[in-house]
């Protein structure tokens, strides 16, 4: 069941809090509303389940419009962040409440649910906790019992509001890829929002990236992260090493550091943004970039070597990140306070006046 957002306009008072906002999400794909706190995308996902109404604007679910269509008719699953599970119920009787509270017309037989639970509750791999109560549950089993009880009346579409944001780290990623493998095999639409970007980018087969109740930009994972379209989505989308400074003479400057530019654009002034993995480290310049830098720290974190850098010469408002493998680490031997220069292969240059990169490769020539 795909899903159609058109021209859809939200206001609470005087604010207003979705701009205009017009989307498609693919019918069997897991969709991801990505943004800051305040982007309206909880409020876009409230809408779309019939909890919100939108002033102007229309929601179609297969190409009907279900916008005046109550959120009990729209046969939406919804998760939330805090479970929100009965206390006072079973895991298995949670799960069967959906099924349970239908009219009596579409209430499926007592033994028709108990299969459905049974089922569900094998789906989830807790079978052996149908009879104990949330309480009783950890945060990872809370979960998925939310999850089992939004699936249980076969709904056509499943969204959820920041699934795994009141879980530790480790929970949270083994729940990723448990909801991955669970979509692949069963194919729903879903639509889920976070501001966590690995979630957005790992879960995900289509990430709409919002601000400021307007979309920003809509892509594929892998797409979104290597060309992003605005200033915003790369200031939110990953970690990026910025360069501002002076165009003079086909060369990008600030103090001692510069960097040579392929075509020089229009304009006195510029932004270079580099990507950790897009940048070299070496112990001299190179004749195309010179950005002397302090190595601050160096951390072993997971598969690479995380080198944080600092401007010598010149001014950056943030450390660099530059990511080296640990063949590279063990070479090289870098430690804090060395001396180093950082030679870009790849940038994305915001010229003056432009909210779209270009980018520029610099190859082998680097």
């Amino acid at each position: 069941m795909s899903i159609q957002i058109d021209q859809v306009n939200k206001f609470y008072g005087q604010f207003q809090a979705l701009h205009d906002v017009s989307l498609t999400i693919p019918e069997g794909q897991i969709t991801a509303l990505l943004g800051p706190s305040g982007s309206g995308k909880t409020t876009l996902l409230r809408i779309i389940a019939g909890l919100e109404n939108a002033e102007q604007g229309r929601i179609l679910f297969g190409g009907e419009d279900i916008s005046q269509l109550h959120v009990r008719d729209r046969n939406v699953g919804f998760v939330f962040q805090h479970y929100a599970l009965f206390r006072h119920l079973t895991v298995a009787q949670n799960i069967a409440f959906g099924l349970e509270s239908l009219p009596k017309k579409q209430r499926p037989p007592k033994p028709e649910i108990r299969a459905t639970v049974a089922r569900l509750l094998e789906m989830i791999q807790l079978p052996h906790l149908a009879n104990r109560y949330p309480a009783q549950l950890s945060g990872g089993q809370k979960q998925r019992v939310a999850l089992a009880r939004a699936l249980a009346t076969k709904p056509r579409i499943l969204l959820l509001d920041e699934p795994f944001g009141a879980l530790d780290a480790r929970v949270r990623k083994d729940l990723r890829r448990w909801l991955r493998n669970l979509h692949d095999e069963f194919h729903f639409t879903s639509v889920f929002v976070t501001h966590d970007q690995e979630e957005a980018l790992e879960l995900s087969d289509q990430v709409v990236v919002m601000s400021h109740g307007r979309v920003e930009q809509v892509n594929a994972p892998t797409e979104l992260y290597a060309r992003p379209e605005s200033r915003f989505v790369f200031d939110f989308l990953g970690q990026v090493n910025e360069f501002s400074g002076q165009l003079r003479d086909g060369r990008l400057v600030q103090g001692d550091a510069w960097v040579r530019l392929p075509e020089s654009p229009a304009g006195s002034e510029a932004q270079l943004y580099l990507r950790p993995h897009e940048v070299r480290l070496t112990s001299e310049p190179s004749e195309q970039a010179h950005f002397p830098f302090c190595i601050e720290a160096v951390s072993l974190i997971g598969s690479e070597v995380r080198v944080e850098l600092k401007a010598q010469g010149w001014q950056s408002e943030d450390v660099w990140e530059v990511g080296i493998s640990h063949a590279e680490f063990n070479r090289r031997q870098p430690r804090r306070g060395d001396r180093c220069y950082a030679v870009p292969d790849i940038g994305h240059l915001f010229a003056e006046g432009q909210d779209q990169p270009r980018t520029i490769s610099w190859g082998d020539s680097a």
